[in-house]
């Protein structure tokens, strides 16, 4: 697939971007230059090779799923203006 000087212009006003013919031109082969590019990569046999997630087989080191910290609830509340219940009071926004 390619695309023609036409194209680029028609795909330009599409997206609304002020395109000069040379930028068109430039766009126009970047573009040519992608779509061989994937043509290229179409054409490899991938018959019998199974898809992965990732290029390296790597694992996550994980950690303990433990508390670190203590319950601060009340002394990061105590600035607040209104608190009921633990939980925070602001001022109706929405109607």
């Amino acid at each position: 697939m390619s695309l023609s000087l036409e194209d680029v212009q028609r795909i330009a006003h599409l997206a609304r971007i002020e395109i000069s013919p040379a930028e068109a031109a430039q766009t126009q082969t970047k573009l040519n230059d992608i779509f061989d590019l994937i043509a290229q990569m179409q054409a490899v046999d991938t018959a019998g090779i199974t898809p992965m997630a990732h290029p390296q087989n790597l694992t996550q080191r994980l950690r303990p799923d433990v508390v670190t910290e203590s319950n601060q609830r009340d002394a990061l509340q105590k600035p607040a203006p209104a608190v009921q219940d633990g939980l925070f009071l602001v001022p109706k926004v929405i109607e």
